[in-house]
């Protein structure tokens, strides 16, 4: 526990210099007295470590001093080369630079831990796209990974669902993020952060003008953020259901995400049938048929009325379709 500890106060030392101990106790979530005790011990095991006094002072590494990775126990090897992503990466354009990092890992690790880490390699493969979906075609991907690097506005001609379908928009890039095998460019255009579907950048152009990231901007944050306020939007009403056994059993393969919870959250105790009763929420009364119809007779719908009478139409109509004789193959 403590060698962990010492070489993560080391590792925070080396990645972000000068450090008071109330930072390195925060960090490490331990005392002060723990801090100066693991100083002092680091001192003896000869690492050039010194603490300068004052309001500006802290504990920083000598100019110059790096240390190998010989403390990553096994687990945290392997874990490292789980991160790769050699897909998204080469997408990215930092394919090599990927390829080229593993290997100096692999230089830097201990002969018991360099077999272990390179059987992960071999052994778990990690596939971003979803099932039944592609992942995107996504030419100016590179470009606009470039650009948030180097804090490079751009003029992209983008095409989107609604009228006028072909915009032009002249951007900040904050980030990218991949879901689903899909990018999304997170931008400001103006005064509001927008997000952007990689695949639907018809041209980009990279602009002379830079621009200054917000040091606060958080982009996992705010993608979590535009998530739900998507889902808030998206769905514009609710809707009460029946499920079977079945149904309930295959609802995490069926339905959506949001579906899924709010199933969970709702579920009544199954009645005397083995039925659920759930409130899910819907985008409109069309999205929810196609979506309902796709569970056959393990689904009912309870309410709204009109939804109830859009389904039983559909099945009758489903039902004199196939109920015509001498209809052709």
């Amino acid at each position: 526990m403590r060698a962990s500890r010492l070489l993560s106060l080391l590792m925070l030392l080396q990645t972000r210099g000068r450090m008071t101990a109330r930072e390195l106790a925060a960090e490490l979530e331990v005392s002060a007295r723990t801090v100066y005790r693991d100083v002092e011990a680091l001192h003896a095991a000869g690492v050039p470590l010194y603490g300068d006094a004052g309001p500006s002072g802290g504990y920083r590494l000598l100019d110059g001093y790096r240390t190998r990775l010989t403390g990553l126990t096994s687990g945290e090897a392997e874990s490292l080369f789980l991160t790769g992503m050699p897909g998204p990466a080469a997408e990215l354009g930092l394919g090599a630079v990927v390829a080229a990092a593993q290997l100096k890992l692999m230089a830097a690790l201990p002969a018991e831990l360099r077999d272990r880490a390179g059987r992960i390699r071999e052994r778990f493969h990690l596939d971003a796209p979803t099932w039944y979906h592609g992942a995107d075609e996504t030419p100016h991907l590179a470009a606009a990974a470039e650009a948030v690097w180097e804090e490079r506005r751009l003029e992209i001609r983008y095409r989107r669902w609604k009228a006028p379908q072909e915009v032009v928009r002249t951007l900040e890039p904050y980030g990218l993020v991949l879901k689903a095998g899909r990018w999304y460019l997170i931008a400001r255009g103006g005064q509001d952060i927008r997000t952007y579907r990689v695949s639907q950048i018809m041209e980009l152009r990279a602009l002379p003008q830079s621009f200054e990231r917000p040091g606060d901007f958080d982009l996992a944050a705010h993608w979590n953020g535009a998530l739900e306020a998507f889902e808030a939007r998206l769905h514009r009403g609710e809707a009460v259901i029946r499920l079977s056994p079945d149904g309930m059993e295959r609802l995490p393969d069926m339905g959506r995400p949001a579906l899924l919870r709010a199933a969970e959250a709702t579920a009544e105790p199954p009645g005397p049938d083995g039925w659920t009763r759930v409130t899910v929420p819907i985008e409109s009364h069309r999205h929810a048929l196609s979506e309902f119809l796709r569970f056959g007779l393990d689904l009912e719908v309870v309410a709204p009325a009109e939804l109830r009478d859009l389904m039983a139409e559909t099945a009758r109509s489903l039902a004199r379709r196939y109920d015509t004789p001498g209809r052709a193959p």
